[in-house]
């Protein structure tokens, strides 16, 4: 069987953990109890890594999927000749946890239900765990009534309410589904030791009550400006990415879903980058999530700690983790036959100097909040400004994270740049005045130097590295950060070229020979446009975009320009993250005279101060 697209999954969250169940009705990812946790189904990224399929039992079937309003609850209806059969999936949230309390003990319990809307519909259930990314077949034992599943350090307990045939770490049933009648299934996960028994709760109060747990942190949230069924929807996922007990949000909840069917670009995503971090807080911020931005930032300084002369840390585990070493599944064919399979990720053994300045304008957006400064936000801020007046002469790895080589990258220097630039407007909250004099003057140093060296006139644009005639979308975030206003002539030729050489049906590839589109820098280039006055460009491109989305509305990190396929890991918060942002944009420009003059986004810019 061939494994589903990557955009025919929907996603299901509990603040822990995610699963993703396709358009068939098979789960074909869960690493419960936390997002990079070892998995108990992983189809995706091979065929012998676990799954659960709840289906109709012919081949001749249509599905219709939606989310129950303002949820992470999954309805798939399948349509058949005989009749048509709801499945609701959830993972489960904790009993009567609502607004900010979801997520933070959730029971780790994931629920199906299967109940009949019109005529007769035989239906079949497929049980196929494997644990810890398919190297563990468990044993199957039935114990009070449930199915029990033991391997390794993984226990799950499965209650259902029609009889299960065992086979050989496996288990499945045939039973028939008429009008009105509901079956449902209860998966719970516990480690196997130290752990009481998994939980099996009622799945209907289950199902119910986590309903209104996602639509109570939604009313908690309510956005109002323009697309807002798309904002809203975008910052329900990005919630459903964060890990609840540190508030730390993950890139993605995939790993080794491949940028390129047949390459070798595969990573695990699984993990908290610090680069996301002021997009992340900005988005959060617009969406009026004013707790989850406090959340952030007392995350960040607790995973950085106390930063003397060793390098910054670029990532980090979702409690703080810094070791993340990467280590190859050579057991897993990889998606659609595309390895290598990759637990952890040895990008946060880099030096990518960008990071600087997105926690330093992270700090600077959510100023109001931390005042007054606490003596740990006080020494990482004043360290972080620091770092950038000694470090932004020296080569990095830059944003895409090349591996083995490092270049001036006229991105990170522009982050090192705003860096200083929020360090200046801290002023005497950070540092005495000869600290701020040291930091104005690095800053205007590092301004001369990218205008200078970053600049190609053969080109007719600033180019991704310095003295490089080679396009890259990352120069776009120079007008998002205050560099340069995108009205500016150079900005202007700049945008037009980047648009111009790497654009293909309104998706922007990072650079010449990317294969496939990466959405934020799509959004990066709508926010650029409409900053510059093309405010109906931006609007058609950004529509564009809306346009690729799933049919349960979520994006991956990449789409390929000639099939529309997405690709990347999935569902994908820099995407999500990058439609926010873009939305305030667009909804800035088209409201405020002011903003339209300046060509940029004000450096010191917040929603909230306006």
């Amino acid at each position: 069987m061939q494994t589903a697209k990557i955009s025919d999954h929907g996603f299901l969250a509990d603040g822990r953990s995610a699963a993703l169940v396709d358009h068939s009705g098979s789960v074909n990812w869960w690493c419960p109890g936390r997002f990079d946790a070892p998995s108990v189904f992983a189809r995706l990224i091979g065929e012998d890594a676990g799954h659960w399929s709840i289906r109709p039992e012919t081949d001749d079937f249509t599905v219709e999927r939606s989310y129950l309003d303002d949820t992470l609850v999954l309805r798939t209806v399948f349509h058949t000749a005989g009749g048509e059969v709801e499945l609701t999936d959830a993972l489960a949230l904790e009993p009567g946890a609502r607004e900010h309390d979801i997520g933070h003990r959730s029971p780790q319990v994931l629920v199906r239900s299967v109940r009949g809307l019109s005529g007769e519909v035989p239906m079949r259930v497929h049980y196929r765990p494997r644990f810890e990314y398919g190297r563990t077949t468990a044993f199957l034992v039935e114990r009070d009534g449930a199915l029990e599943a033991v391997g390794g350090a993984s226990r799950l307990t499965l209650v259902a309410s029609v009889p299960l045939t065992c086979g050989d770490g496996e288990a499945a049933a045939t039973f028939t589904v008429r009008a009105g009648t509901t079956n449902n299934f209860t998966l719970g996960y516990a480690p196997t030791y130290d752990s009481p028994r998994p939980q099996v709760p009622d799945a209907d109060r289950t199902i119910a009550d986590t309903a209104e747990g996602w639509r109570s942190w939604v009313r908690r949230h309510e956005y109002q400006g323009i697309y807002a069924d798309h904002v809203r929807r975008s910052a329900l996922i990005v919630q459903g990415m964060t890990y609840r007990p540190s508030g730390a949000v993950v890139a993605a909840v995939t790993t080794s879903l491949p940028e390129e069917l047949g390459g070798d670009r595969n990573y695990d995503y699984r993990y908290v980058w610090v680069r996301d971090f002021s997009l992340t807080l900005r988005a959060l911020w617009r969406t009026a999530c004013f707790d989850e931005v406090q959340r952030q930032f007392t995350w960040l300084g607790r995973a950085m700690g106390r930063i003397d002369e060793e390098p910054v840390p670029i990532m980090y585990g979702v409690l703080g983790e810094r070791d993340l070493t990467e280590h190859r599944l050579d057991q897993l064919a990889g998606y659609r036959d595309s390895p290598p399979v990759m637990i952890g990720n040895d990008a946060w053994r880099q030096r990518q100097t960008d990071v600087f300045g997105e926690a330093m304008d992270a700090a600077w957006l959510m100023r109001d909040r931390l005042e007054p400064l606490e003596p740990d936000v006080y020494h990482l801020l004043r360290s972080l400004a620091d770092k950038a007046a000694r470090d932004w002469p020296l080569p990095d790895a830059g944003m895409w994270e090349e591996r083995g080589i490092e270049h001036h990258h006229v991105s990170s220097k522009v982050h090192c740049w705003s860096a200083l630039d929020r360090a200046v407007r801290f002023g005497a909250r950070l540092g005495e005045p000869q600290d701020v004099a040291r930091w104005a003057a690095a800053r205007d140093k590092v301004r001369a130097e990218v205008l200078e060296r970053g600049w190609s006139e053969r080109v007719g644009a600033y180019t991704g590295s310095y003295e490089s005639d080679d396009l890259d979308a990352s120069v776009l975030v120079m007008p998002l950060v205050g560099f340069l206003p995108a009205d500016d002539e150079r900005m202007r030729s700049t945008i037009r070229a980047v648009e111009d050489k790497l654009s293909h049906d309104g998706l922007l590839r990072r650079w010449d020979g990317d294969p496939a589109g990466f959405l934020i820098c799509s959004f990066w280039l709508v926010c650029c446009l409409a900053l510059a006055g093309e405010r109906d460009r931006a609007r058609e491109l950004f529509e564009t975009l809306l346009a690729r989305l799933n049919d349960l509305g979520l994006f991956a990190e990449q789409i390929d320009p000639r099939t529309g396929e997405q690709l990347g890991n999935f569902p994908q918060a820099f995407s999500h993250i990058g439609l926010i942002n873009a939305v305030g944009v667009l909804s800035d420009v088209e409201e405020d005279s002011a903003l339209r003059s300046l060509g940029m986004p004000p450096a010191f810019f917040t929603p909230a101060s306006r």
